[in-house]
């Protein structure tokens, strides 16, 4: 059997039946991404690290050292927006679909998220101290929200863009690689720069946080909307009428109808919540037991991100050799060790804390490269099981899910902080900490993220999907393809 050449273009390549076993495979490459598409999908996470780094780092800090809030109030404050996440963002999801089916693309969600980030970012960080803790809570709450809802916008329809993007295994991975080395960078310039920042625009009117939250939303912004353009258009359809009810009916059924998407998302969502703990710690650390103010935090962040940045091709590498699967679990078992260890600043506070942080780096790019290269295989996999036109529902609930683990860390770091005695106060109050205080800093910044990073090598070990499996689904949709093909040319022909 001959295809024509624009048959054969579709990268499956099906030998004669006649052949020997062992020659009758089917292979199946993805045609290549295009250099520029790559970087403009990478570009997304100069906005979507900046987002997750900057509030996670400074956002509680600046509650209980600025504006007087008590660190009980800010757990409440991170948690109720954080909550909000979880209930936009399958709606999210499910317009994201809906969207992609009547334009073609993604794009006008990920714009609009783009646009309005910058705004209430700054507005988050525009709260004025002599107004008291009330006012302040609710200023804040309200434009932390806001904010988050402008971040889903955004962030859900860019996840599902990889599974449209590319079809195959080490492909996906590949891209997904370069978006973790932006990711990785954003995360050290806007976890290194913005309490710099802060420290450079004290003096300013507004204060510093105003001024890091002007320049940081108009790089967060910039870079999502050079994404946009990364989205992919393709056929339009007329998609049935949908109700926001049923757009969670459809994110549970996902959860329900996909053992590879519960214990994928089960595993992120944990290690989330021991990397969210430590982001929003690291301040506390830097202030408190090394006694290094901001510049401390600056030289923490360093330590975790410049060994990201190394190591996030090395994790692509390692998982072509060994399954992203495997190559996932070596990496969070490193981190998890790193993060043990830090429970002896307990007893002997000093720099050497750097050398565990910066393994926990190395181990962190490979946190963040190989679950999200194995989602679009999660995709692509119920595609084919269940049919196509999930891709936003899955980003939807995916992205609560990291949400969630992200602001639960911030929140239990809060809690923590709220049982060990943690005083809070106002701008330019000193007060001292109680030695219960300085433990619970540590130990939320130690133990506590190592059992979270323990309890996700459980939910990962029953991840099910393997190599062969996304190769299978790959060939069985390219198929499907070519005969369709096929037969539209055959009823065309004359008779």
């Amino acid at each position: 059997m001959t295809y024509p050449a624009s048959k054969r273009a579709t990268g499956v390549h099906i030998r004669h039946p006649s052949a020997p076993d062992s020659l009758a495979r089917m292979t199946t490459t993805s045609p290549a991404l295009r250099a520029s598409v790559i970087a403009r999908y990478a570009a997304g996470s100069i906005g979507t690290g900046g987002f997750a780094t900057l509030p996670g780092l400074v956002l509680a800090i600046y509650l209980t050292d600025t504006l007087g809030i008590a660190a009980l109030g800010a757990s409440i404050i991170i948690g109720v927006a954080k909550l909000w996440d979880v209930v936009i963002d399958p709606v999210i999801g499910g317009r994201s679909d809906r969207s992609l089916a009547l334009t073609g693309s993604r794009r006008r969600f990920m714009v609009l998220g783009g646009l309005l980030l910058p705004v209430f970012f700054v507005l988050t960080f525009a709260a004025n101290p002599d107004a008291g803790p009330l006012a302040n809570s609710i200023w804040v709450l309200v434009a932390f929200m806001l904010a988050a809802t402008g971040f889903s916008l955004f962030q859900v329809p860019y996840i599902a863009l990889p599974a449209e993007l590319v079809t195959d295994y080490d492909a996906r991975t590949r891209l997904l690689s370069a978006r973790v080395v932006v990711l990785t960078f954003a995360i050290l310039l806007f976890g290194a720069g913005g309490p710099e920042l802060v420290s450079a625009f004290a003096g300013m009117p507004g204060g510093g946080y105003l001024w890091m939250a002007i320049v940081a939303g108009v790089l967060l912004g910039i870079g999502m909307l050079i994404a946009a353009t990364s989205a992919p258009r393709e056929a339009i359809t007329s998609p049935p009428r949908t109700s926001i009810a049923s757009h969670y009916r459809d994110g549970l059924a996902a959860l329900r109808g996909s053992r590879a998407f519960r214990m994928l998302l089960a595993t992120f969502l944990l290690q989330a919540l021991a990397t969210g703990m430590m982001l929003a710690g690291a301040a506390y650390i830097s202030k408190w037991v090394l006694q290094a103010g901001t510049s401390g935090t600056t030289f923490l962040f360093i330590a975790l991100i410049a060994p990201a940045l190394v190591c996030a091709p090395v994790w692509s590498l390692i998982s072509r050799r060994t399954g992203k699967e495997l190559a996932f679990g070596a990496a969070s078992v490193l981190f998890g060790l790193a993060a043990l260890s830090l429970v002896m600043l307990v007893w002997m506070p000093g720099p050497w804390l750097y050398a565990p942080v910066a393994l926990a780096g190395a181990a962190y790019a490979g946190m963040q490269t190989l679950p999200m290269a194995m989602l679009p295989d999660v995709i692509s996999h119920d595609a084919k099981t269940n049919g196509p036109g999930r891709a936003g529902i899955f980003g939807g609930v995916w992205t609560a899910g990291e949400t969630t683990g992200m602001a639960l860390g911030a929140v239990v770091l809060t809690l923590i902080l709220a049982l060990t005695g943690y005083q809070e106060s106002v701008a330019d109050v000193a007060v001292e900490q109680s030695a219960n205080a300085i433990t619970g800093i540590v130990l939320s910044f130690s133990i506590v993220p190592a059992i979270m990073i323990g309890l996700s090598l459980w939910t990962l070990g029953r991840y099910p999907l393997r190599r062969s499996d996304i190769d299978a689904a790959t060939a069985a949709s390219a198929i499907r393809t070519e005969t369709a093909s096929a037969t539209r040319t055959d009823s065309e022909e004359p008779l």
